[in-house]
């Protein structure tokens, strides 16, 4: 399988690439999207790594799984290809990025390509899903490969902010440097725990805070 990444990445993760782990994990992905209709497009697995340079890599946002809709997913957490419907909850995500702006936005599309342009990592745990099973890849080893990225984030780069929401990704990131970085944690943006833990968390100012002290580009969310 060919692996699309931006140049800038590929230092950092080719002595990854030739694990055995994950050459194995290759060769099970391989034969998943030979059996299985399964997403993102092969060529997108990897489009977080080729849409956000590690160069300029700012922030971390960490997903579960893909959308496992036809058409929907795009290799970014959260993010959906153009012309399709906005899922609840990146409908949350902007809701709440209108709320910390002060500012009446009504987004069209939920590709967040303009976001990953910025220096913002949308990485999934699992990078590769079963049309209409969620979770149906969590046994292969992306796993692995997704601890060891963020640990490797945090080892070789300084003043990243990772946005952990909800249990799971909370424990993506444990392994991340609190005393080099910023760690925003709070609810997921699902339905489920929107309103509790969700909704007023200013993780959007927030970040923009602390990449502005560390005399860095900040994002337009």
């Amino acid at each position: 399988m060919q692996v699309n990444i931006h140049p800038s990445w590929k230092a950092i993760l080719e002595p990854e690439f030739e694990k055995p782990y994950f050459i194995d994990l290759m060769q099970k992905v391989n034969n998943e999207y030979a059996n299985f209709t399964c997403f993102p497009p092969k060529e997108l697995i990897f489009n977080a790594f080729e849409k956000c340079s590690f160069d300029d890599l700012k922030v971390v946002i960490i997903g579960q799984d893909p959308y496992h809709g036809e058409g929907e997913a795009n290799g970014l957490c959260f993010s959906v290809n153009e012309g399709v419907k906005i899922p609840p909850s990146l409908r949350n995500i902007f809701t709440e990025i209108n709320t910390e702006f002060d500012a009446i936005f009504t987004p069209t599309s939920g590709n967040l390509e303009r976001w990953a342009r910025q220096g913002v990592l949308m990485l999934n745990a699992t990078l590769t899903v079963r049309k209409d099973v969620a979770n149906s890849h969590k046994h292969l080893k992306w796993q692995t490969f997704t601890d060891a990225v963020i640990e490797l984030i945090s080892d070789k780069k300084e003043n990243v902010v990772f946005m952990l929401w909800g249990n799971f990704a909370q424990k993506k990131g444990l392994k991340v440097n609190k005393g080099k970085h910023l760690v925003l944690e709070s609810g997921h943006p699902s339905f489920a725990s929107v309103h509790k833990k969700w909704f007023g968390n200013n993780h959007f100012i927030l970040c923009n805070e602390y990449l502005f002290s560390k005399n860095n580009v900040v994002i337009d969310w």
